[in-house]
């Protein structure tokens, strides 16, 4: 069921473990991160001044800044608007406002900073306040998600719901960023989707109402405005909407919950609330989502998970044969977290111990139910977000789990091994030959009732000496006889192999219980203390003849007194029946007495009934009392034991002989006496034949019942397994859907992929990652020489047509380096070509081959040479210097007006830089950053005078005028012209 789960951590149920503020008012946490501020500016502006409530603000800050956020907001509200220094008492009309880089709960009614937190790789402040919120103030807490990207706040809120408090979101019309509120929304852990306009109003309306701020006592039965009638009333309407009844839940936490959903309406009296689900039928759906509490998390406590390992999972194992699954249930698992926790710290266990995990769908089965189908639905998709994995190590979060957009989800195989199913535990059938059952923290949400048939219900579902696994504050009652405990701490159980199989009431919807089931699970409820009972017990303990109780069947059912001289405990298996514990001579008397009773339902007696006890011949008087039972078909019987009176001794003669007179009367006796020992005789042998009878029926009988178990038994588990192929089927349709989607996706794209490949007139090929060819367009096949049978075939094996042997190695480098390749191809007849080889990605980015593809580069490659011969000659034959440079600066070419200007040869110039060329004339500081900004930036440098005193020429004046060229594509030079002005200089000064 959904009311049975617990946060993580050593801390109790929500419920349970709210610390009641000295303060009673409502504390409102108010959450944004991106678009926030004009969000929290709206809200606090249409506040009023006096709603008897505080507020603290939780914004995403800048780690690295000093916020300034309590200034802006303070020109917006009149309320007082403080910055939170660590151990600040919260009151009531007061704003407050988190610093940055901290962590900020709520402890004893004081605000505590600490540390700001980063769980894998992300910050989430909100979820962290609102938590605390929710486990200090449970009920008066209010969450408010404003705008903002991710999710932070979701899981806060979840928690605040779950512990009776209000929450709000923005909506999206109105959110500058809408993935925060979106994602609290989607989560079903909203009551109001608002502006925030209308949540201040809201949030004034609730500050006004005073029975916001009364809190229910767990040991209250019922609370102001909640009389047992109209409890009854709403109870009767939730069963009859949604087959639940919760009469026997626990009613505090009911209580709370339809407070809540009275406060969400505005209504003070619960009789109010049930005209308003007459009007609106739909509330109830609303309650029934509230009253199913859904708090769970990932491995919480610890500790019981490393003790499934140690005392459980070896266990589990040990000497089981490949095709007997280890079956686990999880019965109430909420949202799913519990049972993916178990099926993970399995998957550990067996990759520890056997390093083979490969057949774990087939070795490990996990079944996990719950009555609310939005929890199910939520666990089977196994998407949590990242504030709900926050207590997942970084290892299970990369082994176990796939990220996606906005969180995280179980990967496939996990969820896989988990079956999930709705089940109302205390009413619907269990699983059965179950290894494990976890049934964490669900028993303190319900009454003594079910509590009663939930365990006998978990007994019968596992295999003999399988285990239980309880939540902290649980224990099993009546019923620890029947379980052994293996850790005391972690609530850890094992069925015991020789205990009686429990009465189980799943077939029963109805919750009452009857007298004889209460005796038959042994629950006493001790009378009150009387002085007259206490007389007459100690009476009856010292003055009462010895007696034994007996039901229809002679077994003995109560023992009175000392009976050890009429009863003896017989050889073999132990036994309470009557006629195998009597003494020899008892039983035909007893017999015979019990069934005159049973006949005539009066008082049977019997005197001077002589046995045999220790050796001697006794006398005893039995009287045998009809009992009437608590219902009609039980019937009862109390045999007394007492001892006969002596008769007097008959008189004898003087020598000790009887009188002759007496001697035919004395035959006679003795006649009398042997006849009646042969009649006893051949009466015991009558009776032990009937016995023997008896005993065969009994077995008999007894095989027949044991049959009907099983067949009942079997009955179960194909009602189970019906449930189980439903679920299966719904999810295989579901599959089935989303896989017709898909084909139908991929038979549209393959046929974009054909017209794509056959439209491009490019030679194109697509290898696998070893080297074989997957596919190729049709101008590939004349220049590649491919068939469409070289489908298959590896890269290396056809011969091409390209001046290129190491094709193969191009291509496996740019696999094995993810890096592309370019390089120029010449066909065997003289064409160029430029080859391309990108690596082939999938669609999750997973490198699976290489494509190769050739363009057609000849006529630019013949126009480019021509431009370049041509450019040659043009330098070449020009009478100004001309350099050409790369872009290190260094001399690729030079013209022969160069070196005839300057006197220096080409082995001398060429590959040297243009600054270490003579004696430095060049390495001017100024020229030197121009030219090297030319290639970078495309700049220019226009008519650039350099004077000095040069080698062979002496003091000259120079001009130089450079620009950037592409001699090939992506090749880029500097194009460097030198023409002396001296002259000129001279005949300007003059």
């Amino acid at each position: 069921m959904a009311i049975s789960k617990r946060k993580p951590g050593k801390t109790k149920s929500l419920p349970e473990a709210i610390q009641i503020l000295p303060e009673l008012f409502p504390i409102v946490g108010i959450g944004a991160s991106a678009g926030g501020l004009e969000a929290f500016s709206e809200l606090l502006r249409n506040l009023p001044e006096k709603t008897g409530m505080a507020f603290v603000l939780v914004q995403h800050l800048d780690p690295n800044h000093e916020s300034t956020l309590p200034e802006i907001l303070g020109r917006t509200t009149k309320l007082p608007v403080k910055e939170v220094i660590d151990g600040t008492r919260v009151q009531p009309d007061h704003v407050y406002v988190i610093p940055a880089n901290t962590s900020m709960v709520i402890l004893n009614g004081a605000l505590q900073l600490s540390a700001r937190v980063v769980l894998h790789g992300q910050h989430m402040p909100i979820d962290n306040f609102f938590r605390s919120l929710a486990e200090r103030i449970g009920q008066r807490s209010i969450g408010v998600v404003l705008s903002g990207t991710a999710s932070d706040g979701t899981e806060g809120c979840r928690a605040i719901k779950d512990a009776g408090g209000l929450t709000f979101a923005q909506d999206e019309a109105s959110a500058k960023y809408d993935s925060m509120p979106r994602s609290a929304v989607r989560a079903g852990c909203i009551d109001f989707i608002l502006n925030p306009r209308d949540i201040a109003r809201e949030l004034g309306g609730i500050g006004l109402r005073p029975y916001v701020t009364q809190v229910l006592s767990d040991t209250k039965q019922e609370s102001p405005g909640m009389a047992r009638s109209e409890l009854d009333a709403l109870f009767g309407l939730l069963r009859e909407s949604t087959g639940v009844d919760f009469a026997n839940y626990k009613h505090s936490t009911l209580q709370r919950r339809i407070r809540r959903r009275m406060v969400v309406h505005k209504l003070q009296n619960l009789n109010d609330y049930l005209q308003f689900i007459a009007k609106k039928p739909g509330e109830l759906d609303e309650l029934y989502r509230d009253l199913l509490i859904n708090v769970t998390g990932f491995f919480r406590e610890p500790e019981a998970f490393l003790a499934l390992r140690k005392h459980v999972y070896p266990q589990l194992f040990e000497g089981r044969r490949p095709d007997s699954p280890v079956r686990v249930w999880v019965a109430g698992c909420s949202t799913g977290e519990e049972a993916y926790s178990i099926a993970i710290t399995l998957l550990e266990y067996l990759w520890a111990h056997t390093r083979n995990i490969s057949q774990a769908a087939t070795a490990i089965q996990i079944f996990a139910t719950d009555i609310s189908d939005t929890a199910l639905d939520r666990a089977r998709s196994g998407s949590y977000t990242k504030a709900a994995v926050s207590g997942v190590s970084a290892e299970r979060l990369k082994r176990f789990f796939v990220r996606e957009d906005g969180g995280f989800q179980v990967n496939k195989s996990v969820r896989d091994m988990c079956i999930f199913a709705r089940q109302n535990l205390v009413k619907d059938p269990p699983f059965s030959n179950l290894d494990l059952v976890s049934c964490r923290n669900l028993l303190i949400y319900l009454g003594p009732i079910l509590q009663r048939r939930v365990i006998p219900t978990l007994h019968y579902a596992l295999k003999p000496n399988g285990y239980l696994m309880l939540g902290e504050a649980e224990s099993l009652g009546g019923f620890g006889d029947h379980f052994s405990l293996m850790d005391k701490k972690d609530k850890i159980y094992q069925k015991r192999k020789t205990t009686a199989r429990l009465t189980t009431y799943f077939a029963s919807g109805d919750y009452a219980p009857r007298r004889t089931e209460d005796a038959r699970i042994g629950v006493h409820f001790p009378p009150a203390f009387n002085v007259e009972n206490e007389v007459e017990q100690v009476l009856i303990k010292r003055f009462a003849p010895a007696s034994v109780v007996v039901n229809d069947q002679m077994e003995i059912v109560q023992f009175q007194g000392k009976t050890g001289t009429y009863l003896e405990p017989a050889t073999g298996q132990p036994t309470f029946s009557l006629s195998k514990m009597a003494r020899e001579g008892l039983i035909v008397d007893l017999r015979a007495a019990l069934n005159k009773a049973k006949k005539t339902n009066a008082a049977v007696r019997t005197e001077h009934v002589q046995f045999q006890s220790e050796g001697k011949t006794r006398e005893v008087d039995l009287e045998v009392l009809p009992l009437h039972g608590q219902t009609t078909q039980e019937h009862y019987y109390v045999v007394v034991f007492q001892d006969s009176v002596q008769a007097p001794a008959r008189t004898q003669g003087p020598a000790g002989k009887a009188k002759k007179a007496d001697l035919p009367a004395v035959r006679e006796t003795e006649n009398l006496t042997r006849e009646i020992s042969q009649l006893r005789g051949q009466l015991s042998s009558l009776i032990e034949d009937h016995e023997t009878t008896l005993e065969e029926f009994k077995a008999m009988n007894e095989e027949v019942l044991s049959a009907n178990e099983e067949l009942q038994s079997t009955n179960e588990e194909l009602e189970t397994a019906k449930e189980e192929l439903q679920s299966t089927n719904e999810e295989l349709t579901t599959l089935n859907e989303e896989m017709q989607n898909r084909n139908a996706e991929l038979s549209s794209v393959n046929s974009d992929l054909l017209n794509l490949l056959d439209t491009v007139d490019l030679p194109v090929v697509m290898v696998s990652m070893d080297l074989r060819i997957r596919r190729f367009t049709p101008p590939a096949q004349k220049l590649l020489n491919l068939q469409p049978s070289d489908v298959g075939r590896r890269l290396g094996e056809i011969r091409t047509n390209l001046d290129l042997e190491d094709i193969e190695a191009v291509v496996r480098e740019t696999i094995d380096g993810m890096c592309p390749q370019e390089r120029e191809v010449r066909e065997r007849d003289g064409a160029w070509y430029a080859l391309r080889v990108r690596p082939y990605k999938t669609w999750d980015s997973k490198i699976s081959g290489a494509v190769i593809s050739l363009q057609d580069i000849d006529t630019l490659k013949r126009r480019l040479e021509q431009t370049r011969e041509y450019a040659d000659r043009l330098i070449e034959n020009s009478q100004g210097c001309i350099l050409l440079l790369d872009d290190k600066l260094r001399i690729t070419a030079a013209n022969r007006a160069f070196y005839r200007t300057f006197g220096v040869l080409a082995h001398d110039t060429e590959g040297c830089r243009i600054y270490d060329l003579g004696n430095g004339q060049w390495n001017v500081e100024d020229l030197r950053n121009l030219l090297e900004g030319i290639v970078p930036r495309n700049a220019q440098v226009s008519d650039y005078e350099v004077r000095h005193n040069f080698p062979k020429l002496g003091a000259r004046t120079m001009l130089l005028n450079a620009r950037r060229v592409e001699l090939q594509p992506g090749l880029p030079f500097i194009l460097l012209a030198i023409e002396d002005v001296s002259e000129k200089s001279r005949e300007g000064a003059a």
